[in-house]
């Protein structure tokens, strides 16, 4: 089980901070990746940390804003959301694959959150 938390409403220019803890499974066996769907829109890659040295990969749209970590010990991973825009606002969403291969497609995923929302202001 995946649960997400720290969502929120930010004014424009503000910073949040997601987690994403596991229960039932351990996070070091686990590509973990973060995902956003805003309202009609399909969902989008955010953010993907591997299992093994935790290397980063960004969508182009958060390169620079976004950054990923993970604590092992804790079962959690997390997303520092800063210099947040409107065009933020989405449902955020972890998810879990096995294996190592970092894959930017959500059928990729088999295990899912259900989500936190993200609201910026203008």
């Amino acid at each position: 089980q995946l649960v997400e938390s720290g969502g929120g409403l930010v004014q424009a220019g503000g910073s949040l901070r997601l987690s994403c803890a596991a229960s039932g499974r351990t996070f070091d066996a686990y590509v973990i990746t973060w995902f956003r769907q805003a309202p009609g829109k399909e969902r989008e890659f955010v953010a993907s940390i591997t299992r093994d040295i935790g290397t980063t990969y960004y969508g182009d749209s958060v390169k620079g804003r976004f950054t990923m970590s993970r604590d092992n010990a804790k079962n959690t991973v997390y997303l520092q959301m800063n210099d947040l825009k409107p065009d933020d606002t989405a449902i955020y969403y972890c998810a879990a694959k096995g294996g190592t291969l970092v894959l930017r497609s959500p059928g990729s995923y088999v295990y899912w959150g259900q989500g936190t929302q993200v609201t910026v202001s203008s």
